[in-house]
């Protein structure tokens, strides 16, 4: 028999942005197979993450998703859904209003974040009482006059891959301390769970930096680019049809819901989708090829290949729920056929 260490991960109750928490379960195994079919819920204190009261707090957590912990030795990250004690989800449970069953939707995250100096409270290369150089030389940037905290980011990545999510990038974002990742996954449950699988495994290894990461989307006011998290995404008809009117027809199915959309892409972006910094205004609805100051972007790739291939919807910012988000973007785009 081998002791266990499962990490249990799910996301609290609080408005308007939900916070990761997580607790170990130790468990002895004769051959664990790290599957979800050998785990079993547990409960806690949702008297203490805004999800119950005092007086009835149990709240339960269902596996959903299984990864490997990196850093642990027989470590395993287990994504889990909150329920109520009844076993009906839970209302902060974005997870479970999500209508893909069959994975037609496939969904690239482009999670872009701020690292922050704990005690100056500042992105790196921000010096205090002032401000570095304007933005425009740190995007993508080599060099230490520019570039902050890159073996922090490389180590990150290092988790991600060694963790086993689907892991396609990483890049040095226009403002100085300002990074982005990029996952892509084949379902929209399954694309929620590693962007949050990733984010828990940012925020963890901020603990021994002395840093902490900053996902609100406009951290630094001024002329400086805020955080989104662009959505990427496609189904069966984008990626085969073929036709430039279908492509037009499914941008313009988002027209008459942008407010429903917003509601969900996450709190304070209208600090950030000002029609400035590469956004489309929050008060605004547009779309258009290779267009990056419109809402939703027909790539250039997609048309080039007839087409065939995806959209991306700029709007949503760096402290979005992609499980929300998600939901969202399926209940707009999969009524069209």
């Amino acid at each position: 028999m081998a002791k266990i260490k499962l990490e249990y991960l799910w996301l609290d109750g609080y408005k308007p942005t939900q916070n990761l928490r997580s607790k170990t379960k130790v468990e002895e195994h004769e051959n664990f197979q790290g599957t979800i079919e050998e785990l079993g819920n547990w409960s806690f204190d949702g008297s203490s993450t805004q999800q119950a009261s005092g007086g009835a707090s149990d709240c339960i957590l269902k596996p959903v998703a299984i990864y490997p912990d990196p850093a642990r030795i027989n470590g395993y990250l287990v994504m889990t859904e909150v329920l109520s004690a009844d076993g009906t989800p839970h209302e902060s449970n974005g997870r479970a209003t999500i209508e893909d069953d069959d994975n037609d939707f496939w969904f690239g995250f482009e999670q872009e974040y701020f690292i922050m100096d704990r005690e100056t409270q500042l992105p790196l290369g921000f010096p205090i009482g002032g401000y570095p150089g304007p933005q425009g030389m740190y995007y993508c940037s080599v060099g230490g006059k520019n570039t902050f905290g890159r073996d922090f980011v490389e180590e990150h990545a290092n988790l991600c891959i060694d963790a086993g999510l689907n892991f396609e990038g990483i890049n040095q974002e226009v403002a100085s301390g300002q990074w982005e990742f990029q996952l892509f996954a084949k379902g929209a449950k399954k694309a929620g769970d590693e962007i949050w699988v990733a984010r828990y495994l940012l925020d963890r290894l901020t603990e021994k930096y002395g840093w902490y990461i900053e996902y609100h989307p406009k951290p630094i006011k001024g002329d400086w680019n805020g955080s989104g998290m662009h959505a990427n995404f496609s189904n069966n008809i984008l990626r085969t049809c073929g036709s430039k009117e279908k492509y037009a027809e499914i941008c313009e199915a988002f027209r008459p819901v942008t407010k429903e959309h917003i509601e969900v892409y996450g709190a304070h972006n209208e600090q950030r989708l000002t029609g400035l910094h590469e956004t489309a205004s929050i008060n605004d609805f547009s779309w258009g090829v290779s267009d990056r100051g419109a809402s939703i972007r027909i790539p250039i790739i997609a048309v080039e290949n007839g087409y065939k291939g995806w959209l991306e919807d700029r709007r949503p910012s760096s402290n979005g729920d992609p499980y929300k988000i998600a939901a969202r973007i399926i209940k707009t785009v999969k009524p069209i056929k």
